[in-house]
């Protein structure tokens, strides 16, 4: 489920600090949700400013933003394709992020799919040289808990949700909103929000999750964000695995 906290202005300030990372001639994979959306709207600026870019983006909310800020856009095939130009840098939003605290903070791995969009932000960033994560403060924890995201096929969804138990999770079936019945994902599956507590083992978490016959994609990033960009009130922090 989505996550709400931090300011549109702190969202603002991280998703323009990882746009400007981007050179001319980048292929840029584009992330869903709010933060993400700003560095969209602030690469459209640059492009507009005859900055040479294409995006790939990962859902249909974000493919209409980027065509809205006058972005070219290519489907991910075309860009990892055997005569595709590749994916240099992925910008993507969290809604959890493990950050270490000090002066010289890690990347740890990250929750997504708030949007019920990871399955495709999965590919993307993963297939990015770089994957800059954009963030409020409200995301950061020193040990992830939020519940994950597990996109399901339709006809697994009692022997996931059995194995999500079974893992020491507590699955529970996503709800439209405005809508009677589940969410139903671009990909055309439902979505099971699981809640574990405390995530200490998150490598072997997601093991257990993608071994699952019946899961297609699960919200936890492990091993993936090179960066992320912490908007605040006044200032950005960076930190970089």
């Amino acid at each position: 489920m989505k996550t709400s906290g931090g300011s549109d202005a702190a969202k603002r300030r991280a998703g323009e600090s990882a746009a400007e990372a981007v050179t001319d001639c980048d292929v840029v994979g584009l992330g869903t949700g709010s933060t993400a959306a700003h560095a969209i709207r602030r690469l459209g600026d640059r492009f507009d400013a005859g900055l040479d870019v294409r995006g790939v983006p990962t859902s249909f909310a974000s493919r209409e933003l980027a065509l809205d800020a006058g972005i070219p856009c290519l489907d991910l095939p075309e860009a990892v394709g055997p005569d595709g130009p590749g994916i240099d840098v992925a910008i993507d939003g969290a809604d959890q992020v493990a950050v270490g605290r000090g002066d010289d903070p890690a990347v740890g791995p990250l929750i997504k799919g708030g949007g019920a969009a990871h399955a495709r932000e999965k590919l993307v960033d993963a297939a990015a040289d770089r994957f800059l994560v954009v963030a409020d403060p409200s995301k950061e924890r020193p040990v992830l808990d939020g519940s994950v995201p597990v996109e399901v096929l339709p006809a697994g969804r009692s022997a996931v949700a059995e194995a999500v138990r079974a893992a020491g999770g507590e699955p529970t079936l996503r709800r439209a909103e405005r809508k009677d019945g589940p969410v139903v994902t671009d990909n055309g599956n439902l979505v099971f929000d699981a809640s574990f507590g405390a995530i200490d083992d998150p490598d072997a978490l997601s093991t257990t999750l993608s071994t699952t016959p019946g899961v297609v994609e699960h919200g936890l990033f492990v091993g993936l964000a090179d960066e992320v960009h912490v908007g605040t009130e006044s200032s950005v922090r960076v930190a970089r695995r």
